[in-house]
């Protein structure tokens, strides 16, 4: 059985799924209690599990993840909301230094099963500080796991795969897809592995490799490169620490070109550590460079009009696709 659920309703729906299975799963954050949390992602969870299970903290992510670290390390799964994914670097020496060393440092005889909820993205007109894709600081670091969902379904079957792991994951959720994405949703135990990717749609010219919210624009430009007689293969990687390689390596042996897209920006995104491991393991499958579809070098605008300049889109992931089908 499934029901239609948005994205931030099975986000929902997975906290208390797994609060309900799990006494040693809370949640703690900034105005996740009564309140229900900024974007109502925590709505509900206070008047069934009480305060000592929904904690609002003070504003102070390295408060909140230190809190978090601690409380894994007596047996608790808890889950941290960042509120705005921008005001993790907040955080950051706690979860680089902190979270991400500690299973290595005790010579595996210590876990740290937290999970970092993380709202990024943008194209909601959110400006400099509430708008940022921050996914490649951490995908940088051994010892963390990090995902990304771009639909209802794998919102829901990520984060609870992420709260019962025994590593620390941070989970990047991407505010545009909160009341867009919509889909079934299954009721029940589904889990979406971490580590896994999704073939979204079949293709066998071109590989088109993506994630979070630009899944969308990738399969928009997919159906319009058909009618140009292009058939364009969109992986959705779903997970960005461990990616799915094998993946991304089977779909590129059957097209020999790919186009990398995301809403991060250019220099060192995930793009170019994919693209460097294609060139580096596939390169005589290669009919064309790699290219890349991203966000440019610069901060996220507050204009509206300059945003929707900077963000990729359908149109741009179509020009990309010609340029290396015409190499």
């Amino acid at each position: 059985m499934s029901k239609d659920l948005s994205y931030l309703e099975a986000i929902r729906e997975a906290l208390a799924e797994e609060m309900r299975r799990d006494p040693k799963v809370f949640v703690l954050g900034e105005d996740v209690g009564p309140y229900g949390g900024a974007f109502g992602a925590t709505q509900g969870l206070f008047d069934e599990f009480g305060e000592q299970r929904v904690v609002d903290t003070p504003i102070s992510e390295s408060a909140i993840v230190g809190i978090s670290i601690g409380a894994a390390l007596r047996g608790y799964r808890p889950v941290a909301e960042m509120q705005f994914a921008d005001f993790i670097s907040c955080a950051f020496d706690q979860i680089v230094n902190q979270a991400a060393t500690l299973r290595y440092r005790y010579g595996g005889r210590a876990a740290v099963p937290i999970v970092i909820r993380a709202p990024s993205g943008g194209n909601v007109g959110g400006g400099l500080y509430h708008s940022q894709n921050p996914e490649a600081w951490f995908v940088h670091r051994p010892g963390l796991k990090i995902v990304a969902p771009s639909t209802a379904y794998d919102a829901k079957g990520l984060l609870k795969a992420a709260i019962r792991d025994d590593n620390p994951v941070v989970y990047f959720e991407h505010k545009y897809l909160y009341r867009r994405a919509k889909g079934p949703v299954p009721e029940g135990d589904d889990i979406v592995p971490i580590g896994q990717a999704a073939v979204r749609r079949e293709g066998s010219d071109v590989t088109v490799v993506s994630y979070g919210a630009m899944v969308t624009p990738s399969l928009e430009a997919a159906d319009r490169l058909a009618k140009e007689g292009v058939e364009a293969e969109v992986i959705d990687l779903r997970t960005l620490l461990p990616y799915d390689k094998d993946a991304i390596f089977r779909s590129i042996e059957k097209t020999s070109r790919a186009v990398i897209v995301h809403e991060d920006v250019r220099t060192l995104g995930i793009g170019a550590e994919i693209s460097a491991a294609i060139m580096e393991e596939k390169f005589d499958t290669l009919d064309a460079p790699v290219v890349r579809v991203t966000y440019p070098d610069t901060h996220p605008p507050f204009s509206q009009i300059l945003e929707a300049a900077c963000l990729p889109n359908a149109d741009r992931v179509v020009d990309a696709v010609r340029r290396v089908m015409a190499y």
